[in-house]
């Protein structure tokens, strides 16, 4: 009897709206199970941003050895049956920035939610950036709502929660280690920008970096009160071609 296919996702601190070296894009496409793989851009989070939809088709239309395309929601084509079956065709599915709760909201709307469980359970590698990264997780660190606060809500294939752009961002840092110390939001895993972690059947296998001195760090609640951090090893990307 053939064994279950591993469940994987990938929390992105990059990529290619925001890296010219597409080192971490790279990392993604090798950890796909085909050669060659297919890889779906769902930008739900910005509105289905055009621009950002043409970055996307720039980047992985000719530089990535894939097969790319996009799922729009906000002018949906596919009735359910072949929404269904087009993500379950994808070796790859890319979950762009934008707002993490209205990204939540339309995908429970149209039912990809359900999708993409079943698309987790059958080895589809799940990733994405910022919002793309939050929604994987139970709850997560945003700013959906305006000021930067948690949102105990998500998916909840990673457990605990997510923090994307730990170092870049004011006041992401001291607002998510204090959400996790008051119990806001469960421990968790804390992206810096230029970073990736790879998580199988919800445990960390591997973290990178494109860039020195950026990383993945692991927030728990402390005893006595507060939070710790911890740093995580990250292998760097493209050390062999320095």
């Amino acid at each position: 009897m053939a064994a279950d296919p591993p469940q994987r996702l990938a929390l992105l601190g990059g990529g290619f709206s925001t890296d010219d070296d597409g080192l971490l894009d790279d990392w993604v496409l090798a950890r796909a199970r085909a050669t060659r793989p297919k890889v779906c851009f769902v930008p739900t989070a910005s509105g289905d941003a055009p621009a950002y939809i043409e970055q996307f088709r720039a980047a992985f239309g000719s530089r990535h050895a894939c097969e790319s395309s996009v799922l729009h929601l906000f002018r949906r084509e596919l009735d359910d049956d072949a929404l269904r079956s087009f993500l379950l065709a994808q070796d790859v599915i890319y979950v762009g920035g934008g707002n993490t709760a209205n990204l939540l909201a339309v995908w429970r709307t149209h039912g990809v939610d359900r999708v993409l469980r079943e698309a987790y359970d059958r080895g589809t590698l799940l990733c994405g950036i910022s919002a793309g990264a939050n929604c994987w997780a139970e709850g997560s660190h945003t700013d959906s709502f305006g000021p930067l606060t948690y949102l105990p809500d998500g998916l909840g294939l990673l457990p605990g929660s997510v923090c994307p752009h730990y170092d870049s961002e004011p006041g992401r840092r001291p607002s998510y280690r204090a959400a996790v110390a008051a119990g806001r939001l469960p421990a968790g895993w804390a992206v810096e920008d230029g970073a990736a972690a790879l998580f199988t059947g919800g445990g960390l296998t591997e973290a990178v970096t494109r860039a020195r001195g950026a990383g993945v760090y692991r927030v728990e609640p402390a005893e006595g009160g507060g939070a710790r951090e911890r740093a995580l090893p990250c292998r760097l990307l493209g050390a062999d071609l320095a």
